[in-house]
Protein backbone atom coordinates (compact mmCIF):
# COMPACT_ATOMS: atom_id res chain seq x y z
CA UNK A 1 0.00 0.00 0.00
CA UNK A 2 1.55 3.28 -1.05
CA UNK A 3 0.99 6.70 0.50
CA UNK A 4 -1.80 7.59 -1.94
CA UNK A 5 -3.74 4.38 -1.26
CA UNK A 6 -3.33 4.90 2.47
CA UNK A 7 -4.62 8.49 2.33
CA UNK A 8 -7.49 7.43 0.05
CA UNK A 9 -8.48 4.61 2.42
CA UNK A 10 -8.38 6.96 5.40
CA UNK A 11 -10.60 9.38 3.50
CA UNK A 12 -13.04 6.59 2.56
CA UNK A 13 -13.25 5.66 6.23
CA UNK A 14 -13.89 9.28 7.19
CA UNK A 15 -11.09 9.23 9.76
CA UNK A 16 -8.57 11.84 10.81
CA UNK A 17 -4.92 10.91 11.15
CA UNK A 18 -5.43 10.78 14.93
CA UNK A 19 -8.43 8.44 14.47
CA UNK A 20 -6.35 6.14 12.25
CA UNK A 21 -3.57 6.06 14.83
CA UNK A 22 -6.09 4.81 17.41
CA UNK A 23 -7.62 2.27 15.02
CA UNK A 24 -4.23 0.87 14.06
CA UNK A 25 -2.79 1.15 17.58
CA UNK A 26 0.13 3.22 16.44
CA UNK A 27 1.35 6.77 16.81
CA UNK A 28 0.14 9.83 14.98
CA UNK A 29 3.72 10.27 13.77
CA UNK A 30 3.58 6.81 12.13
CA UNK A 31 0.34 7.69 10.31
CA UNK A 32 1.86 10.94 9.09
CA UNK A 33 4.95 9.03 7.93
CA UNK A 34 2.80 6.57 5.95
CA UNK A 35 1.01 9.43 4.21
CA UNK A 36 4.24 11.26 3.43
CA UNK A 37 5.83 8.09 2.10
CA UNK A 38 8.66 8.21 4.63
CA UNK A 39 7.69 4.80 6.04
CA UNK A 40 6.03 1.88 4.34
CA UNK A 41 2.68 0.71 5.67
CA UNK A 42 3.21 -2.58 7.56
CA UNK A 43 1.31 -5.64 6.31
CA UNK A 44 -0.81 -5.93 9.47
CA UNK A 45 -1.94 -2.31 9.14
CA UNK A 46 -2.62 -2.65 5.41
CA UNK A 47 -4.78 -5.72 5.91
CA UNK A 48 -6.78 -4.05 8.69
CA UNK A 49 -7.32 -0.89 6.64
CA UNK A 50 -8.52 -2.86 3.62
CA UNK A 51 -10.86 -4.92 5.79
CA UNK A 52 -12.36 -1.78 7.32
CA UNK A 53 -12.83 -0.21 3.87
CA UNK A 54 -14.53 -3.42 2.67
CA UNK A 55 -16.84 -3.56 5.68
CA UNK A 56 -17.75 0.12 5.46
CA UNK A 57 -18.37 -0.04 1.72
CA UNK A 58 -20.49 -3.14 1.92
CA UNK A 59 -20.22 -6.21 -0.27
CA UNK A 60 -23.62 -6.08 -1.94
CA UNK A 61 -23.40 -6.46 -5.67
CA UNK A 62 -19.80 -7.63 -5.60
CA UNK A 63 -19.07 -10.97 -7.24
CA UNK A 64 -17.28 -13.76 -5.42
CA UNK A 65 -13.71 -14.42 -6.49
CA UNK A 66 -14.44 -17.95 -7.70
CA UNK A 67 -17.01 -16.54 -10.13
CA UNK A 68 -14.74 -13.72 -11.32
CA UNK A 69 -11.75 -16.03 -11.74
CA UNK A 70 -13.88 -18.92 -13.07
CA UNK A 71 -12.26 -21.42 -10.72
CA UNK A 72 -12.71 -25.10 -11.51
CA UNK A 73 -14.47 -27.20 -8.84
CA UNK A 74 -11.28 -28.92 -7.66
CA UNK A 75 -9.57 -25.56 -7.02
CA UNK A 76 -12.61 -24.22 -5.17
CA UNK A 77 -12.64 -27.23 -2.86
CA UNK A 78 -9.03 -26.51 -1.85
CA UNK A 79 -9.53 -22.78 -1.31
CA UNK A 80 -10.28 -21.24 2.11
CA UNK A 81 -12.23 -18.40 0.48
CA UNK A 82 -14.69 -20.99 -0.87
CA UNK A 83 -14.72 -22.93 2.40
CA UNK A 84 -15.66 -19.83 4.40
CA UNK A 85 -17.91 -18.36 1.65
CA UNK A 86 -15.79 -15.21 1.68
CA UNK A 87 -15.41 -14.63 -2.04
CA UNK A 88 -15.45 -10.84 -1.70
CA UNK A 89 -12.88 -10.92 1.11
CA UNK A 90 -10.55 -13.43 -0.56
CA UNK A 91 -7.65 -10.95 -0.49
CA UNK A 92 -7.86 -10.96 3.33
CA UNK A 93 -7.63 -14.75 3.69
CA UNK A 94 -4.29 -16.52 3.69
CA UNK A 95 -3.87 -19.65 1.60
CA UNK A 96 -6.30 -18.82 -1.20
CA UNK A 97 -5.74 -20.75 -4.42
CA UNK A 98 -5.31 -17.82 -6.81
CA UNK A 99 -3.21 -18.80 -9.78
CA UNK A 100 -3.61 -22.45 -8.76
CA UNK A 101 -1.50 -22.44 -5.61
CA UNK A 102 -1.51 -20.73 -2.22
CA UNK A 103 0.73 -17.71 -1.84
CA UNK A 104 3.34 -17.53 0.88
CA UNK A 105 3.29 -14.16 2.53
CA UNK A 106 1.31 -10.94 2.32
CA UNK A 107 3.48 -9.19 -0.30
CA UNK A 108 3.30 -12.11 -2.72
CA UNK A 109 -0.45 -12.36 -2.22
CA UNK A 110 -1.03 -8.61 -2.63
CA UNK A 111 0.91 -8.59 -5.91
CA UNK A 112 -1.68 -11.01 -7.31
CA UNK A 113 -4.66 -9.39 -5.58
CA UNK A 114 -3.88 -5.90 -6.87
CA UNK A 115 -4.26 -7.16 -10.44
CA UNK A 116 -7.63 -8.79 -9.67
CA UNK A 117 -11.00 -7.15 -10.23
CA UNK A 118 -12.28 -8.48 -6.87
CA UNK A 119 -9.82 -6.26 -5.01
CA UNK A 120 -9.97 -3.43 -7.52
CA UNK A 121 -13.71 -3.10 -6.96
CA UNK A 122 -12.97 -2.57 -3.27
CA UNK A 123 -10.42 0.16 -3.95
CA UNK A 124 -12.49 2.08 -6.51
CA UNK A 125 -13.75 5.48 -5.51
CA UNK A 126 -17.35 5.70 -4.48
Amino acid sequence: MDKYEFAHARSRLGKTQADMAKLLKTSLKAIQSYEQGWRSVPAHAESQILLLVALKGGRKGRKACWIVRQCPPERKRQCPAWEFKAGTLCWFINGTMCEGKPQHGWKEKMKICRSCSVMNSLLESE
